[in-house]
């Protein structure tokens, strides 16, 4: 059982890896597949707004830098309208209605990739992730287990099909979101979590399975109570995204790749015999 902290864990651990559970054979030729695609596919960004959103723990909210959140509702209203203008379709932005406006991720106004990188030049904001490819595009984070009305992208059949064959390999029984998330070398993953946990549902930690196929990300989950981080170790993992967790920085590129949906029943019940064999040792 997982010792007295904040962390809520995932079967009484930490996290879960998954190395002796998945097919980590393909993960040399999906690498290689993905360096690849990179070089020719549009990217965006993501993160960057963790602060304002409040999903921070208080001990490390210096490490967020400039928060986009931050920095638009600061904005003056000659430097709104740049930004305003900035959007694929500013008709759609009220001015006169900007503090009620919410810009971002899953937000009533997602920002465009010139607002995003007029935000870095000019504002400093710090967006974590800057290699972001949706190859099951997922509107509302509260959806991304449902495959309803989902399915991978022209691009993600075009540039990644070994890597969307391996997604369609894992132990779901539907798929509901799929996307690579990179980051710059030098930069960090500010430490977040991903929603409330005391509004977790009873069946506990969402489904998903994240994959490093370099095994050179190296994501961490910390414990504001104990202000402790834990590695989490595998290629492939699985882990309470309603925990704090962040990425340590390192002088490369490394991405990952997240894949969500509903665990097939027997699979789960395998991890959960496991897990039950190993809080009893």
């Amino acid at each position: 059982m997982l010792p007295a902290s904040s962390l809520r864990g995932v079967l009484g651990q930490p996290f879960v890896s998954l190395d002796t559970y998945v097919d980590t054979e393909p993960f040399a030729a999906i690498h290689e597949e993905i360096c690849l695609a990179l070089t020719q596919v549009p990217v965006d960004y993501t993160g960057g707004s963790h602060r304002s959103m409040g999903i921070v723990p208080p001990s490390r909210l210096g490490e967020v830098h400039a928060d986009y959140g931050e920095v638009i509702r600061g904005l003056d209203d000659a430097g709104f309208a740049v930004f305003r203008s900035l959007a694929d379709d500013p008709s759609s932005i009220d001015a006169s209605a900007r503090d009620e406006a919410l810009f971002g991720e899953e937000r009533e106004h997602p920002l465009s990739r010139r607002q995003m990188l007029w935000l870095k030049v000019r504002h400093g904001v710090y967006f974590p992730w800057k290699v972001y490819v949706e190859l099951i595009p997922n509107r509302l984070w509260t959806e991304k287990s449902s495959a309803v009305g989902k399915e991978f992208t022209r691009i993600a059949k075009t540039f990644f099909p070994k890597t969307i064959a391996y997604a369609k390999s894992l132990p779901f029984t539907s798929l509901g979101r799929c996307n690579i998330m990179g980051l710059e070398a030098n930069d960090h993953g500010t430490v977040h979590r991903d929603g409330d946990p005391d509004a977790q549902g009873p069946d506990g930690p969402d489904h998903f399975v994240t994959f490093s196929p370099a095994g050179n990300k190296r994501l961490f989950l910390w414990d504001e109570q104990s202000a402790t981080k834990s590695e989490v170790k595998g290629r492939a993992y699985w882990f309470n995204d309603h925990d704090y967790h962040g990425v340590d920085a390192d002088p490369f590129f490394r991405y990952s790749v997240r894949v969500d949906g509903v665990f097939d029943a027997g699979f789960l019940e395998r991890l959960r015999t496991d897990a039950r064999r190993v809080s009893e040792r």
